[in-house]
């Protein structure tokens, strides 16, 4: 072998050699990253303004979380565009488990197929970690409409117009309505708000006849008796209110409309990293402590048995509430 060729195969050893060593070092930094997570504080961004749904869940999961992993879990409201802005700054960041999103299925699989042009693809650019809650939609008349049931509610819309208000376009509130027009084919109209306060303060001064909105947002009024609960639209009835009965014992029996709130992730994050944080929100959600306050704001505490199986019903929800806008002819403003 001359000299030359000796030199060749002599740089060519040393460019190998070098590349293994970086990738090795590579490696080694990444699953020291994995092993030592989080070595900083985590942002939670949610989608919504302070005092929601949204909101309410990620401040009560939120110090638990943290104390759990041993660094601050941070909240962060970020609202616009029905919780999509949120959720499309986290599909944005970087996939190291500092940026996590608290989401309702509004962002997620409703809102995106009202708009003309989703700024994320749920099923690409997420990843599912665990869910943390699960509450229906509560549909309830003010003082001023003479109903005493969801029955005679839907016989009302066979005879007159009947509006019922939510928090705004685009959310699971605004699908809901949608599925009871088709489902009982009454002559109902949704009046969507800038918010969840002036919904309810329109239904409580007659200016509409009935509300529709995630039940921690009405539970206090029904819990008063300013508003008259009547219906939940779960499968089942709720802890909380248990002389409340389903739409589905009233007259609808296939009629469905339960939110959920979980966390979720930018696709790419180390799946070890997954698995931490959802072997840590699992823990959460089973501490008793945490679950008092998740009930006391109309949320049952659930968690799902795997990132997998929680990716799953995220595809599966994403289909089903795109069809029913499909239907629905619905859209975002």
């Amino acid at each position: 072998m001359n000299a030359k060729n000796r030199l060749r195969r002599g740089v060519l050893w040393g460019a190998a050699m070098g590349a293994a060593w970086l990738s090795t070092g590579a490696l080694w930094a990444t699953a020291h990253a994995q092993t030592t997570y989080p070595t900083k504080p985590i942002k939670l961004i949610v989608g919504y303004p302070p005092g929601g749904s949204n909101d309410i869940v990620a401040r009560i999961v939120a110090p638990a979380l943290g104390t759990l992993l041993g660094q601050q879990v941070l909240v962060e409201n970020k609202p616009g565009a029905s919780g999509t802005m949120g959720a499309a700054q986290v599909a944005k960041s970087p996939a190291d488990g500092y940026t996590l999103l608290l989401s309702s299925a509004s962002p997620l699989v409703i809102a995106p197929h009202l708009l003309a042009k989703s700024p994320f693809d749920v099923n690409q650019d997420f990843i599912a970690i665990n869910s943390v809650g699960l509450t229906p939609e509560a549909i309830a008349v003010g003082p001023s409409l003479p109903v005493k049931n969801f029955q005679e509610l839907l016989e009302l819309a066979k005879k007159q117009d009947v509006t019922i208000s939510s928090s705004g376009n685009g959310g699971l509130p605004h699908l809901t309505i949608e599925l009871l027009k088709q489902a009982s084919k009454g002559r109902i109209t949704h009046v969507p708000y800038k918010g969840a306060g002036p919904a309810v303060s329109d239904t409580l001064a007659g200016h509409v006849n009935a509300v529709t909105m995630d039940l921690p947002a009405l539970i206090t009024f029904i819990r008063d008796g300013r508003l008259k609960a009547l219906a939940v639209t779960g499968d089942s009835r709720v802890d909380f209110l248990p002389d409340v009965p389903t739409a589905q014992e009233q007259g609808l029996p296939s009629f469905s409309a339960v939110n959920w709130l979980g966390i979720f992730a930018p696709t790419g994050t180390p799946r070890p990293i997954v698995e931490k944080l959802h072997a840590a929100l699992k823990q959460v959600v089973a501490d008793a402590q945490v679950r008092e306050q998740l009930h006391r704001a109309a949320v049952v505490p659930n968690s799902s048995a795997s990132p997998q199986s929680f990716q799953a019903f995220l595809a599966k929800e994403n289909d089903r509430w795109g069809r029913i806008a499909r239907e629905s002819g619905a859209k975002m403003d």
